[in-house]
């Protein structure tokens, strides 16, 4: 029975997303998400570039990693699966304390967040949120930690936090603090926070979406006509600074550091018309067999019983998340030499009576016996199964084939008719 329809029905499912699927992402965070609807935002910036996605959000206000690694909405919706980026934004001081607290009070959450997203959703990644310095530092935590008295000192400490954060878990960042600074430094004349000094105005959060395309889409987001809820000239300065800072260095901000390749191989063992195939695939997740006879497996180490003598080329996919790799190799069957009747089609069973000589041989064969059979046809086929040349039998008998300058090696003589089908093999020398 043939089920390659349906293999091809499963390459398209397993592997990575076409440009229907559409990428889905979860925002777990607090008010710096929540503000401007930073999900959605992303969303149609997404759109605008050609790129469906799917948002969900979990952003009580103040909230920690903490508290996300506990809350029953966060736990459910990671559950979920079929994820594929997680993002997670901490409180938005909590990262820029002194190392011990930050230590005790949000690493082991993000760790734990981590763990719970590849537990339900093995290819997801996890995208760490940098957030930025307040615009004139934290004033409230200032008295008992200089560092974070200006923003300059904040910021700083945020981003080394989340780089850590990342690595530690071998995540990826969306370095909105990053783009942030740099707006800061070369486009003045954009406010990127709202009346309190800390929360995003609309053009901050458009920074923080147009940081999440690049990151997630990893694509230019200057080619992009989309200005969102800012005017077009800052929309257009706010995305050179993410194509600067983000696109243009992807690699320092990890992605593409930790993506799973596969690679596939096997070994193949034979007793009579039986193969086994030890499938010695790294990182395989989901495997795809082809056993050149038209039949098909996805079990990671099967065995086939094939129908008769040839050479049957076997194709194995192994496929990790969105990474695929082929590794094939040839099966051959050789004719049982106390097998008195041939392999046929239909009901018609025709006596062994053939003889093919000598063997090993040069560049012509004899093929004896032909009178006493039904066959029509020859063939001469490599190991893989491929015709090199083919003809009409004649009633010559022993009838004389010329092989031609063929290399030295194993090929198969195909003989056949309407009713049946015989293979021989021969060396040649």
């Amino acid at each position: 029975m043939k089920y390659i329809p349906i293999i091809l029905l499963l390459l398209t499912t397993i592997l990575g997303h076409g440009q229907s699927d559409p990428t889905r992402v979860l925002f777990l965070g607090n008010s710096y998400t929540f503000f401007n609807d930073l999900p959605n935002l992303f969303a149609q910036f997404s759109a605008a570039g050609g790129d469906t996605c799917e948002v969900n959000a979990n952003t009580p206000g103040g909230y920690t990693l903490q508290g996300h690694s506990t809350n029953t909405q966060s736990l459910q919706l990671i559950n979920q699966g079929s994820w594929d980026y997680v993002v997670l934004q901490e409180q938005s001081q909590i990262p820029s304390f002194p190392i011990g607290q930050v230590s005790s009070q949000c690493f082991p959450y993000a760790e734990d967040l981590d763990e719970a997203i590849l537990a339900a959703n093995p290819c997801a990644e996890t995208v760490f949120f940098m957030t930025w310095g307040r615009k004139n530092g934290d004033a409230g935590n200032c008295p008992n930690w200089p560092p974070v008295c200006t923003y300059q000192g904040m910021d700083s400490l945020l981003a080394l936090r989340y780089m850590q954060m990342t690595d530690d878990n071998e995540a990826i960042v969306s370095p909105v603090g990053a783009v942030w600074r740099f707006i800061r430094e070369n486009f003045s004349g954009i406010e990127l926070y709202s009346n309190d000094e800390s929360h995003p105005s609309p053009a901050g959060s458009y920074a923080a979406a147009c940081t999440f395309y690049s990151i997630i889409h990893r694509a230019d987001p200057e080619v992009i006509d989309f200005n969102g809820p800012i005017n077009a000239l800052h929309a257009l300065q706010i995305r050179y600074a993410v194509k600067t800072v983000v696109f243009d260095s992807l690699s320092k901000w990890n992605v593409g550091s930790y993506d799973t390749t596969t690679n596939a191989s096997f070994t193949i063992a034979q007793s009579g018309l039986n193969a086994s195939f030890n499938n010695t695939s790294i990182n395989g997740q989901h495997f795809l067999w082809q056993f050149g006879d038209g039949d098909t497996s996805s079990s990671q180490h099967p065995s086939h019983l094939y129908p008769g003598p040839g050479a049957y080329e076997v194709e194995l996919v192994s496929i990790q998340c969105d990474s695929s790799d082929t590794a094939t190799g040839t099966v051959i069957i050789q004719q049982n030499p106390v097998d008195t009747t041939d392999t046929v089609t239909g009901t018609v069973h025709i006596k062994n009576q053939v003889r093919i000589y000598p063997i090993p041989a040069t560049n012509t064969v004899w093929i004896d016996g032909i009178n006493s059979t039904t066959f029509e046809k020859w063939a001469v086929l490599d190991v893989s199964g491929r015709i090199l040349r083919s003809g009409k039998l004649t009633n010559n008998d022993p009838f004389e084939l010329q092989l031609g300058q063929l290399e030295s090696g194993q090929y198969f003589i195909n003989l056949s008719s309407v009713e049946a089908r015989k293979v021989y093999p021969i060396i040649l020398r």
